[in-house]
């Protein structure tokens, strides 16, 4: 890949994994629910800015709008309230490497899904160390007894699984222009999540330069400007270099966590991420590619 490719996917894998730090600093001020109804409402402005100034076609009929819209839901409100709910609860850090768990279970659910692709024997593998990168990140809570941490993480691990599902989904919708799709779908999240928000938390009160700082943040750069950024690399780096930035996040969310909010790294964090990684390794398959690749020594 050209250099400039390799810098975009880079900047989305550290942009994706600092929103779990920008949702801990909107956590100060502000509900879960209103976070995730401030982060696809700003997404979908900035998107739709993007979508009438390129002059992108629009779909037409009632039909199309409501199953983007029940798709948006899936794919962006609900993810987004979920890891803002677990984050009530856990580190930022660890909420980042519970994200990296998405291609495990969207192998878990595409196995099951019609038509879709079954699991090899390699991704299953890939897939319990997944499971077992979750089970090293829960060990410290187990031990102390915190309930309310545990209950975290899973809820926190349904934010992925929705993603696992929106990821077959999606394939009805391969006709469309991805920007298109992702500016009506974060409208119907925001249309969905909005009511569930105010009538849950109210009207949100903002005080704070920090919280308006991260909500436009993570708005329009992190969501809009990285989706619209993202489908413009994806044709031009391919399916498997585009699954990278997954790789990223984790780490970004470890780090940034630790040293700009001061939380605590645990030793069961980095075996956690490591088991998690090397899960993602073993689905994608470059890492087996590149041991039949080379060349024997002599």
């Amino acid at each position: 890949m050209a250099l400039r490719y390799w810098a975009v996917i880079f900047i989305l894998g550290i942009g994706w994994g600092m929103s779990f730090m920008f949702n801990a600093i909107l956590l100060r001020e502000l509900g879960p629910l209103s976070v995730s109804m401030g982060r696809v409402g700003f997404g979908a402005l900035g998107c739709w800015i993007y979508v009438l100034a390129a002059r992108k076609k629009v779909p037409a009929g009632a039909g199309r709008w409501l199953a983007l819209f029940g798709f948006g839901a899936l794919s962006y409100a609900a993810p987004f309230a979920f890891y803002a709910l677990g984050q009530q609860h856990i580190a930022s850090g660890v909420a980042g490497i519970v994200n990296a768990t998405t291609p495990a279970l969207a192998v878990v659910v595409s196995h099951f899904w019609p038509g879709s692709e079954r699991a090899t024997v390699q991704k299953s593998l890939g897939v319990l160390c997944g499971f077992l990168g979750i089970v090293l990140l829960s060990l410290p809570i187990l031990k102390g007894g915190q309930s309310s941490e545990a209950w975290a993480v899973l809820i926190t691990l349904c934010a992925p699984l929705c993603y696992a599902f929106s990821v077959n989904i999606a394939r009805s919708f391969r006709d469309m222009e991805p920007v298109v799709l992702v500016a009506i779908a974060l409208t119907g999240s925001t249309a969905a999540i909005t009511p569930l928000a105010l009538w849950s938390e109210g009207l949100p009160v903002i005080t704070r330069m920090e919280t308006w700082a991260s909500l436009l943040m993570i708005g329009f750069v992190l969501t809009s400007a990285a989706f619209i950024a993202f489908y413009w690399v994806l044709p031009k780096v391919g399916p498997t270099n585009i699954t990278m930035p997954t790789l990223i996040a984790p780490v970004s969310a470890l780090f940034l966590g630790t040293y700009i909010l001061g939380e605590t790294l645990l030793a069961e964090h980095l075996w956690g991420m490591a088991a998690i990684l090397l899960g993602l390794l073993l689905i994608d398959g470059r890492l087996v590619r590149w041991r039949l690749a080379k060349p024997p020594l002599r």
